[in-house]
């Protein structure tokens, strides 16, 4: 059987895993990651629902977002806690997001979502994308690519959260869990 469906395809508008609004091309989903505060070491990920555009500084944000996932990290860029906010639920992100095996590297991790399903993270593995989400099945979820920096720049910045419309409904945890991957990754955890 063919899947006809649509992936959402997220514009991640500056490739940046600590401040992005990644944008559905198709105006069907738009998140945010940010920092509450300059000073702080947190990230928040939310729906905006609304596109982003150039002018987003200058104008406020209503406080009223969903905020769906505060992510807390450590002194010195060390691993701090996931906060679930709709269900008030505080984990280490070490617990959040495991090692797939005791002696394999800290790039192939695994979670479980919401909807009770597990799903690994890895970097770089044999497929053509940068990072790649799959479920228990080995099936793809979702997979993120940054633009090569020999790429020209046209009017898309080239970075691509893409997540497969049958996991939507997750797509926050999605773009959490890859947030911490990517910041393991930058850290060399």
């Amino acid at each position: 059987m063919i899947n006809r469906t649509l992936p959402y395809f997220l514009e991640d508008r500056t490739g940046l895993y600590t401040d992005s609004d990644y944008d559905d091309i198709y105006d069907r989903l738009f998140l945010r990651v940010d920092r509450p505060k300059p000073t702080e070491s947190a990230l928040t990920v939310y729906n905006t629902g609304r596109r982003s555009s150039s002018r987003r500084k200058s104008r406020p944000i209503s406080t009223q977002r969903n905020l769906g996932i505060v992510l807390e990290f450590g002194t010195h860029g060390a691993l701090g806690k996931v906060t679930f906010v709709d269900a008030g639920i505080h984990v280490p992100m070490g617990q959040y997001l495991k090692k797939t095996s005791m002696f394999g590297g800290s790039l192939s991790r695994k979670f479980r979502a919401s909807d009770g399903q597990e799903y690994r993270w890895m970097y770089r593995n044999s497929s053509e994308h940068e990072w790649c989400c799959m479920d228990c099945n080995e099936c793809i979820v979702a997979h993120y690519d940054l633009k090569p920096p020999d790429k020209p720049v046209f009017s898309m910045s080239g970075n691509i959260l893409t997540v497969y419309e049958e996991y939507v409904g997750l797509a926050v945890e999605i773009l959490a869990s890859l947030i911490i991957m990517r910041h393991i990754e930058a850290q060399k955890l």
